[in-house]
């Protein structure tokens, strides 16, 4: 077999076979679609995931609310210790949470709730939420009792209650937080208001009587609140009282504070919220 001959079988051999179809642009592009489709669907599949997951993390460690403060340990959580229930509600079983929604815990709640209506000075209103209004949607005035911990086989609670105070068009806030003896809370005054909802700011330590008050008189970068002091009694009883210039977002602020620096502090001393 020449050349010739060699170059014509093989000119044979390639004209019997089926050329492939010519490159279609639409195709390939829309086979890079529905690749790009399939990974996005499968990163938005993971991050569905991790959104969940976050989602529930939070709702088990809920933090305070920043327009009313409700305690942390709102709403259902595990027990931290699942051999151990919850205290025992009144109807002779374990609470479902940490929140006393009945007997004496939550009667103390309410209790302290109505004393921080009384100390709220003249010339401010105290509005109340709709009748009927559920507790959970509550804004204008609320109060919680939350166990806190187990020590030495007592259980420790802490007390939390928010009044709305009115004036001339604006709403702001007062709040008392009262922590059961038995708390790990420090003893030195401004180290004590440091601690009030993890928030900071300048303190001073103001003398009522022969007791020593710390009082936060401006905060730092969290302003959720604009005054508060803090005070230990001898007990280990310990007593926050806060106040602000602004309930939430929706409502114009009071244009001043309901309380001075000495009086804030002669209430976080005042034996109305020593709870016992």
């Amino acid at each position: 077999m020449n050349e010739q001959e060699l170059r014509e079988g093989l000119r044979s051999e390639m004209a019997g076979i089926t050329p492939p179809p010519p490159l279609s642009t639409t195709a390939a592009l829309g086979a890079a679609r529905r690749t790009r489709f399939r990974r996005r669907a499968v990163w938005a599949s993971l991050g569905s995931a991790a959104v969940v997951l976050a989602v529930t993390g939070f709702a088990a460690v809920a933090t305070p609310d920043g327009r009313v403060y409700q305690p942390a340990g709102q709403g259902s959580l595990a027990s931290p210790d699942t051999k151990e229930p919850w205290p025992t509600g009144p109807n002779g079983q374990p609470q479902e949470d940490r929140t006393a929604r009945a007997g004496s815990k939550y009667d103390q709640g309410v209790h302290l709730l109505s004393e921080v209506v009384s100390v709220v000075p003249a010339g401010y209103t105290t509005p109340e939420d709709p009748p009927g209004q559920p507790a959970e949607e509550r804004t204008l005035r609320t109060h919680q009792a939350q166990f806190e911990a187990r020590v030495d086989g007592a259980d420790v609670w802490s007390y939390s209650s928010s009044a709305a105070v009115a004036q001339g068009g604006g709403t702001g806030r007062v709040i008392v937080e009262v922590h059961d003896a038995g708390n790990p809370l420090p003893a030195e005054p401004c180290d004590l208001a440091q601690k009030f909802w993890g928030m900071r700011g300048e303190c001073r330590v103001e003398t009522v009587g022969a007791m020593r008050v710390g009082v936060v008189v401006r905060p730092g970068s969290d302003d959720r609140l604009d005054q508060w002091s803090a005070y230990r009694h001898p007990d280990g009883v310990v007593v926050f009282v806060a106040q602000g210039v602004r309930l939430d977002e929706s409502r114009p602020a009071l244009t001043r504070l309901p309380f001075s620096v000495p009086q804030l502090a002669a209430l976080a001393v005042d034996e109305r919220f020593h709870l016992k």
